[in-house]
């Protein structure tokens, strides 16, 4: 072996630890970001005497309001990597929603409620794709075509096929499907009852994780299964391996990408193309979870998803959280009443206290200074109240969206060239 051979051998090592240290790294702090998340609403849930906050019908619920809005987000995480914006997945999703009872209808099969979902958001990825990548389209201007068309289209292709004498007759009409097939909940044999035992004791965290756990495997079935391995599988994609490079580069600076061989406009396109076929499958997840496709069905979902991808900075793992905190205001406001909504003041005021002592301990004191600020206000805004009005109860997911962002825009990097229109050779 020559000194040059074992040199570079010596650097490969030593990027590979690298990579295996930052992975370790973002693993440590996801876990410590759920144990700190289950132990403040555990002590939101003692102090306000509100159980409903991590009982396994409200967590249940959370998930399967979670799993669309991580879908889209991963189809805007898909195109934003790869340099595209993709403000289209409300669409794109609505299309989703649409092919997946049709074709789930038409067949009487859970499974081809997957295959509908993928061909719409199939549609909805090229037509997005050719406008942007192919022919330049203002990237919000094609998305937003997308988001208006979108509706029309599904409504139009409903008042035609969802109003059969058939379809009448088992349900359907312009604005809905009829009941379709969808995927049942894997049978535990009876483990959910012992786990709503554990529940009602309402012990410390103990309690909550068994309420938890319970929604968890109430909620699992095959669908579900295959939207959330699609969180390693594309983190793997990005992260380790070469397509998954060449995918980023394209993000971060694809003229450069093109001077070293990389086919920018296949990329592009093939990102952009998934990213609608994962907004499609999120519609298809909501049609699973109804049973039916109705007209606004996915009520904002695609603009949460991409809320989602930025607070999770454009990772995988970060958008899980981000898809599990605004599918738990979801759930929350819609599975209880609002003097249970007003206890999430509590752990806003709990999170926030942290997250200034967190700036603290990290030597940035202004932004320590505004969050415990913040933190009291709000803990005044909870020990003065005993309920919230209604219209601040149905738009918490909403304004938990925008309130996260807001606290989170310090941390953020997104790629470098998302958004940025590109023609090959411009840089020469």
């Amino acid at each position: 072996m020559t000194v040059r051979d074992a040199s570079a051998q010596a650097v490969s090592a030593l990027r590979a630890d690298r990579r295996l240290t930052a992975t370790n790294a973002a693993v440590s702090r996801m876990i410590l970001l759920t144990l700190v998340g289950l132990v403040a609403i555990s002590v939101t849930r003692i102090a306000s005497d509100k159980p409903a906050l991590t009982s396994g019908g409200v967590l249940g619920a959370a998930i399967n309001a979670g799993v669309p809005i991580m879908l889209a987000g991963l189809g805007g995480l898909w195109a934003e990597r790869a340099g595209v914006v993709n403000i289209g997945l409300e669409g794109q999703m609505i299309l989703g929603t649409y092919f997946a009872a049709y074709f789930g209808y038409k067949s009487g099969s859970p499974w081809m409620l997957i295959v509908g979902g993928l061909i719409g958001g199939l549609i909805g990825g090229v037509l997005h794709a050719i406008a942007t990548v192919g022919f330049n389209v203002d990237q919000i201007i094609s998305g937003v075509a997308i988001n208006l068309l979108a509706p029309g289209i599904a409504k139009y292709l409903a008042g035609i096929y969802f109003t059969t004498d058939k379809a009448l007759a088992s349900g359907g009409g312009p604005t809905q499907s009829p009941k379709v097939d969808v995927f049942n909940a894997f049978d535990w044999h009876g483990a959910d009852r012992w786990l709503d035992k554990l529940t009602a004791h309402h012990w410390f965290v103990v309690s909550d994780l068994a309420g938890g756990v319970d929604a968890i495997i109430s909620s699992l079935n095959a669908f579900t299964l295959i939207a959330l391995a699609l969180v390693p599988i594309t983190w793997f994609l990005m992260r380790r391996t070469a397509f998954g490079l060449r995918l980023r580069s394209c993000g971060e600076n694809p003229t450069e990408a093109e001077t070293l061989g990389v086919k920018v406009y296949t990329l592009k396109s093939t990102a952009v193309i998934v990213s609608g076929v994962l907004a499609g499958l999120a519609g298809a997840f909501l049609v699973n979870y109804t049973g039916v496709y109705h007209e606004g069905q996915t009520n904002g979902r695609g603009y949460i998803g991409l809320a989602a991808m930025i607070f999770g900075n454009w990772n995988p793992g970060g958008l899980v959280l981000g898809s599990g905190l605004f599918g738990y205001t979801d759930a929350l406001q819609q599975q209880t009443t609002t003097a249970t909504v007003h206890a999430l003041l509590l752990l806003v005021a709990i999170m926030l206290a942290l997250a200034g002592l967190w700036a603290f301990a990290q030597r940035r004191v202004a932004q320590g200074v505004v969050a415990l600020v913040a933190a009291a206000l709000v803990l005044v805004w909870y020990l003065t109240t005993d309920s919230i009005p209604a219209e601040f109860a149905t738009y918490s997911p909403q304004i938990i969206t925008l309130f996260v962002l807001a606290v989170a825009s310090q941390r953020l990097r997104m790629p470098a060239a998302d958004g940025l229109p590109w023609r090959r050779g411009q840089g020469a």
